[in-house]
């Protein structure tokens, strides 16, 4: 990666990821350029954003949200360009230094694909990235010489804990989960959890899909499917512990026995300033521990039973080919329903898993057979809610 100052093109601008992302870039003393913006749909907040950090493109790739804002108060100079295949163009232009794929969900494929494809270094906040494509995302860096440096918090923490060691030195990783809200409720009382209740994460915001995914756990699914291709680990060097603090944000054990944590408190600016700033390290506007204060770190082994996304990201990960790409599309659909109130809360799991046992399974997928799954998963997951 080239040195400073470094032009950046971040993709979902709007969400929380990118807002954060936009921070970080404005406390970093001119070292990182919001180069490019991009949203789909809420244009008026990126209106907000281009005024406020002056972008050369700003790129909306809902044409119809487009067409109905004025873009009379756009800085000077700004170019807007619009359409799903804008995002495309725009990240692989020479002025691109980083990419930040901050899109939630399958939508964000694209963007990261395109980013790897022209040689980018991608700060991937996407996990759906790795989760639908994983060996292939790889590869296609591999080929291109480009790099993917993790923005989950946990995987920026693997990311960080295992330079403490060499990689045939790593017996597993460990990731860490909160727990989400409803780490202590029965079978009885997730079955009647509402969208408010779900919406209401302890430690971390984040937008509603996110949210949603951190109660029901298949946020860690995903993750542990993420975490088998980012590092190229097997399933079985994959381990979650309950963290309720969020303070821990993974672990990794090494063959001696020693284990190396990487701490901080719940706040995203940190590990995205660090892959933004990778492989250098700088003071940033990320909150810091208070250890003036006394506090309390707990952990505990997740209950497999009444959180079976995590055995189902554990199946996902072993089984690669189409698995992660069904799987992701069918708790998008599942997590819509929810929210749309048409889904039980203790159903999406279920769904998922019953959309999953009925595809036709293909171990070595292209793209476009990847993709054609992710449909026919989406359809599939909607015929068994019944919507």
């Amino acid at each position: 990666m080239k040195d400073f100052p470094r032009n950046v093109a971040v993709l979902g601008s709007t969400g929380s990821i990118g807002r954060s992302t936009l921070d970080v870039i404005a406390s970093s003393g001119g070292a990182l350029r919001a180069w490019a913006l991009a949203a789909r749909s809420n244009t008026e907040l990126l209106l907000r954003q281009a005024q406020r950090v002056q972008p050369q493109v700003v790129v909306v790739t809902d044409r119809e949200a487009a067409e109905r804002q004025d873009w009379s108060g756009l800085p000077p100079g700004a170019e807007l360009v619009v359409g799903p295949e804008a995002m495309v163009r725009v990240v692989g232009r020479p002025e691109v230094d980083l990419v930040v794929s901050a899109i939630v969900g399958r939508a964000g494929l694209e963007g990261t694909w395109a980013a790897l494809e022209a040689g980018k270094s991608v700060a991937l906040a996407n996990k759906e990235s790795l989760v639908l494509g994983g060996p292939l995302v790889t590869r296609l860096a591999k080929q291109n010489g480009a790099r993917i440096l993790p923005v989950d918090s946990e995987h920026s923490a693997v990311f960080q804990a295992m330079q403490a060691g060499r990689r045939e030195e790593v017996r597993r990783i460990v990731l860490t989960a909160s727990g989400g809200p409803f780490r202590t409720y029965t079978e009885a009382q997730l079955a009647g959890v509402t969208v408010a209740e779900a919406l209401a994460h302890p430690t971390w915001d984040m937008g509603p899909k996110v949210t949603v995914d951190s109660a029901t756990l298949m946020n860690k699914c995903l993750e542990i499917i993420e975490a088998r291709w980012l590092f190229d680990l097997e399933p079985h060097e994959i381990g979650v512990v309950i963290h309720p603090q969020s303070i821990v944000h993974s672990l990794v054990e090494f063959v001696d026995g020693s284990i190396v944590a990487q701490m901080s408190p719940p706040d995203m600016k940190l590990p995205i300033q660090y892959a933004l700033f990778w492989p250098e390290r700088r003071d940033g506007v990320a909150e810091k521990l208070d250890w003036s204060r006394a506090m309390q770190l707990d952990f505990e082994p997740p209950d497999f039973e009444r959180f079976g996304a995590l055995a189902l990201g554990l199946e996902v990960a072993g089984a690669g080919g189409t698995a992660g790409a069904v799987l992701n599309a069918a708790n998008e659909a599942a997590v819509e329903a929810f929210l749309a109130g048409r889904l039980g809360f203790s159903q999406i799991v279920p769904a998922c898993r019953r959309v999953l046992e009925h595809h036709d399974f293909d171990p070595n997928p292209s793209l476009d057979q990847l993709l054609a799954a992710d449909r026919w998963a989406r359809q599939e997951a909607l015929r068994w809610i019944g919507a």
